[in-house]
């Protein structure tokens, strides 16, 4: 008799505890796993000149934003204005065109304008794969050396850029 009620409760204890924890879980925050690493080795063509090659090479040397976009993503022009503005304020803005075609990524850009320094063409996703994209648009601070110092996964809002990014990039 004790069984029938022990076991049902041995199992529902766990459970009921893991969802009372993941009510509490801050559901925004992915943690990624290459914060403080280096930054992951790629080889890309680059999105407007094709018969050059892109590298994480490409992307190190000053500290720098590297932003992931797609032309099929219905938020990425929102980060427009902040790329803008920190490229005007001197910062290497670099990117991943991420799972686009060319064609429609140029298109894209010459309707919005193009803030960025260099962008790597990752039709595939295989880079950003590496890189632990989740889905566009996603925004990274590189130190000088090339290590993932922030990630910031979904559209850039003001509070992120001041509090988090340009406080990186001082």
């Amino acid at each position: 008799m004790w069984k029938r009620i022990l076991i049902p409760l041995a199992i529902a204890v766990p459970v009921l505890g893991l969802l009372y924890v993941g009510l509490w879980m801050d559901t925004d925050e992915l943690p990624s796993p290459l914060v403080g690493e280096q930054a992951p080795a790629f080889e890309l063509q680059d999105l407007e000149n094709p018969g050059q090659t892109i590298t994480e090479e490409d992307f190190t040397g000053d500290v720098a934003v590297v932003h992931v976009w797609g032309s099929t993503c219905p938020v990425c022009h929102e980060d427009f204005p902040h790329l803008r503005t920190l490229a005007e304020e001197g910062v290497k803005v670099f990117s991943f065109n991420y799972r686009d075609e060319r064609p429609q990524a140029l298109q894209w850009l010459e309707m919005r304008g193009n803030p960025y320094d260099r962008i790597a063409h990752d039709p595939e996703g295989e880079a950003g794969m590496e890189w632990g994209v989740y889905a566009t648009p996603e925004t990274y601070v590189l130190d000088e050396d090339g290590t993932i110092a922030y990630k910031q996964i979904g559209p850039l809002e003001t509070e992120v850029v001041e509090e988090e990014i340009l406080a990186l990039l001082d």
